[in-house]
């Protein structure tokens, strides 16, 4: 059989084997709650926070799209024209045309050209959410924060284009099986390194101070039996004034991380109901699944760039010879833009309905659905959060129920348990 053949049967087995994951891991059968009880909580929101965070999201929305929109035909233009190989031949020509100088440089200019070109859309967005007092960085820190941005992504990427070219020079007929191999490696490593390298670049973490909270959710973890190898403070203030928690990484590397403008404007039930829900993203390993399901995604990607490059018209239309040639960059920015923006909703989908079970293991957790209900108003209000989104929208991007539906949930669990 020959590589392509191969290819072929590793593409539809890594399907195969993400749907199975899917399926078994992925919790389908929770409904959200009825529109009826939906509606009934947003007529209880007050309405000047409705229609201000509903102001705030229609300000963002134009620059938003606007910005999809250019950051796609930056990619198509670059990948499915010339323009992409002659950026990386001039930035390699200092260097004889050596692929490595191609490979590297070339590519680093090549994602900047088109960081450049949206640059002008994250700065409107910063200018709306100063505007409307969400964001408390300045100008300063945030360029700050963006060159960080640009610094982590370079020395990631640099080692990430040096390792792919390398295969594919090495092993120019089966790179597909060991870039495969090497993405979803690369997967795994990063959920473990992330929280620990790269996270405190733009974050000051300190653990939460000794007292009654941190006691009670020391406590409430362990009653969870849920390992977690800290309760840290984030000192998200210095950036925004929005109020949140997020779990990340796996093993010894699993923290639970609260913003301190969750401390600062929650109760400390609120801030309980909050880390129960963290707490049922570790119980039901919502980041193990997540990071298998990246890795097998990976995978299939690599070999589906494979597959798809080696298509004579694209390759014309780039004016290269070959997928794995350092001058076809560009075309591998193009086709995995497309890949990501078909799998948005996707991917919005299923994180919808792992973040409603750990709203259900919250509740669960504390029996305070009076509670859960009082941290979803606050949040959508200091957030400045739609709670009730358009539906387009929601079935887009959406990553959590919208308030409206958590709020639902947690009076359908007070009525199913006399709370």
């Amino acid at each position: 059989m020959t590589p392509r053949g191969w290819a072929v049967l590793t593409l539809a087995g890594l399907v195969v084997a993400l749907v199975v994951v899917a399926v078994l891991l992925v919790p389908w059968s929770r409904p959200p709650a009825p529109r009826a009880d939906q509606l009934a909580a947003l007529r209880d929101l007050p309405a000047d926070e409705v229609a201000h965070g509903r102001a705030l999201r229609a300000a963002l929305r134009p620059g938003r799209y606007t910005g999809l929109v250019v950051g796609l035909l930056a990619a198509l233009a670059l990948g499915l024209t010339p323009l992409g190989g002659r950026l990386i031949e001039l930035a390699g020509r200092p260097f004889g045309g050596h692929w490595v100088a191609q490979a590297v440089l070339g590519g680093l200019v090549v994602v900047l050209v088109a960081d450049l070109l949206t640059l002008p859309f994250a700065a409107w967005r910063h200018s709306v959410l100063t505007r409307y007092g969400l964001s408390t960085n300045g100008w300063g820190g945030w360029t700050l924060d963006l060159l960080k941005s640009y610094a982590v992504s370079a020395v990631l990427g640099a080692t990430v284009l040096l390792g792919f070219y390398a295969v594919t020079r090495l092993a120019p007929r089966w790179w597909w099986a060991l870039g495969a191999a090497g993405a979803a490696s690369l997967v795994v490593l990063l959920s473990f390194v992330l929280p620990v390298l790269v996270e405190p670049v733009f974050n000051r973490f300190t653990p939460m101070e000794p007292g009654s909270l941190r006691t009670e959710l020391v406590n409430m973890a362990a009653r969870d039996g849920v390992p977690v190898r800290d309760v840290l403070v984030a000192d998200a203030s210095r950036r925004t004034r929005a109020v949140n928690a997020y779990v990340s990484g796996l093993g010894p590397t699993r923290r639970v991380v609260v913003y301190d403008t969750l401390l600062r404007e929650a109760t400390p039930a609120e801030v309980t109901s909050v880390v129960a829900h963290e707490l049922g993203h570790a119980k039901d390993r919502d980041v193990t699944v997540g990071t298998l399901t990246g890795a097998l995604g990976a995978a299939a990607l690599v070999v589906a760039l494979y597959l798809v490059g080696s298509w004579g018209p694209l390759l014309r239309l780039a004016r290269v010879d070959s997928i794995a040639e350092p001058r076809a960059f560009g075309l591998l920015i193009a086709l995995v833009t497309v890949a990501g923006l078909v799998a948005t909703p996707v991917q919005a989908l299923v994180s919808r309905r792992v973040e409603a079970r750990a709203d259900a293991h919250a509740l669960a957790l504390t029996g305070d659905p009076a509670t859960f209900e009082a941290m979803q108003r606050r949040l959508a209000g200091i957030n400045l959060a739609d709670p009730d989104p358009p539906r387009w929208e929601y079935l887009w991007s959406a990553s959590h129920p919208s308030t409206v539906e958590r709020m639902a949930a947690a009076r359908a669990y007070a009525r199913e348990t006399g709370g």
